[in-house]
């Protein structure tokens, strides 16, 4: 035989034997010739188990799933109809500065979000913590009219936050502002505190009173 041809078959009977040798190493017992599995089950933080985890946070939303406004992660929120990375990061970092929404109200103090993004995202979200009216689903608004109006002259710190879009900067900001400037004479003069814009007493009315 040839030395060339000698050099091939031992070449090939030497890729044979390391085929046989990695079957023997990764095939499981009892598995069928070509169910070799190469890699094993993925450890949580590598590549691709957060490819996977990715992909579960992208997927479109269930039809009976909710995602919760007040300890959604930028991701999770993302998920949500309309609803974007950049827009996502910007209503986490409300919820950090301004504290929970508590509902739908509230969630419209967050620039770029309105009446129309509100109207498609609101059967998917709840909020934790807040008091629901029996026979709604979480994050669902109880009707202005079952309301008692705040007085914003005699309000605590904890009823002011329970107004919607009011956080702990807005409500330190009336009480600062009724100490300095004495009793408020109508909700109009709400307007005078840093951070209340039309918007925000538009979203308030029927809640408070100045008498």
């Amino acid at each position: 035989m040839p030395p060339a041809e000698r050099r091939a078959l031992l070449l090939l009977l030497g890729l044979a034997v390391a085929g046989q040798g990695v079957r023997y190493v990764f095939l499981k017992a009892n598995e069928p010739p070509g169910q070799v599995q190469l890699l094993a089950t993925l450890a949580a933080g590598s590549p691709g188990a957060q490819r996977d985890s990715a992909m579960q946070l992208g997927r479109p939303l269930g039809s009976a799933e909710k995602i919760d406004v007040e300890t959604a992660s930028s991701s999770e929120l993302a998920r949500l109809p309309k609803v974007g990375p950049r827009l996502a990061k910007e209503i986490v970092a409300n919820r950090a500065e301004q504290g929970p929404f508590q509902s739908l109200e509230g969630l419209d103090r967050v620039p770029g979000v309105g009446p129309g993004l509100l109207k498609v995202i609101g059967p998917h979200v709840a909020f934790s913590g807040t008091a629901a009216a029996a026979g709604t689903s979480p994050g669902a608004q109880l009707p202005i009219t079952s309301r008692v109006a705040l007085n914003l002259n005699s309000a605590t710190t904890d009823q002011l936050l329970a107004l919607p879009g009011i956080g702990p900067a807005k409500a330190a900001a009336i009480l600062r502002y009724r100490s300095e400037h004495g009793p408020f004479s109508k909700t109009e003069d709400l307007s005078r505190v840093s951070g209340f814009g039309p918007s925000a007493l538009l979203r308030l009315q029927g809640l408070i009173t100045a008498p």
